[in-house]
């Protein structure tokens, strides 16, 4: 009987030295980022329309996604995911809580969609209206244009390759229909 304890302790101990470490491990910056300072949060808030992205597992199929921003009591910021699924034919909604990594004036926060894990989300380019903002991950696999309307410019959506380009990201993975007008609002 005390080897079973024993081992269901190491187990426990394990598993939460791995929680520890991936939750840790998640919310770095990737290299040549550097994410906009004199970032205001409160302008940030509200709804922001996904317009390109680096596909992942947890969008993959999603279409017409939003992402809103509001603030909680405690200072951090509700976040809500909520993007068509034209297989399902219905919404698929994810809440989180993001909060800021460190300074409140840096664009870098940490966001969590599952209890003590959390991820980088880096806002590196953010223009003066905050109409648009180019935003990542931990690291290359992420990446993300996100804007006030279902459309961007010609302009904006050139600048935003380019400078994924240049920063590094695979142009061919990033998914550039995720609005579309046939689909629900």
């Amino acid at each position: 009987m005390k080897i079973k304890h024993k081992l269901r302790f190491l187990k426990f101990f394990l598993l939460s030295c791995l929680i520890g470490l991936v939750g840790c491990a998640t919310v770095t910056v990737p290299a040549g980022i550097t994410p906009v300072s004199g970032f205001d949060a409160e302008r940030y808030l509200g709804t922001w329309y996904e317009i390109a992205r680096i596909d992942s597992r947890f969008e993959r199929g999603l279409y017409n996604v939003t992402a809103t921003y509001t603030e909680n009591s405690d200072g951090s910021i509700k976040v809500e995911n909520r993007g068509y699924k034209i297989s399902d034919e219905k919404w698929k909604v994810a809440a989180g809580k993001a909060k800021f990594v460190g300074d409140s004036d840096v664009g870098h926060l940490k966001v969590s969609f599952f209890g003590p894990f959390y991820a980088s989300y880096v806002v590196y380019e953010l223009d003066e209206d905050y109409g648009h903002a180019f935003v990542t991950g931990q690291d290359k696999d992420f990446l993300w244009l996100l804007a006030r309307e279902p459309k961007v410019s010609d302009e904006v959506m050139t600048q935003f390759k380019e400078q994924a380009a240049a920063n590094g990201y695979d142009l061919d993975k990033v998914v550039f229909d995720v609005q579309r007008d046939e689909l629900p609002r």
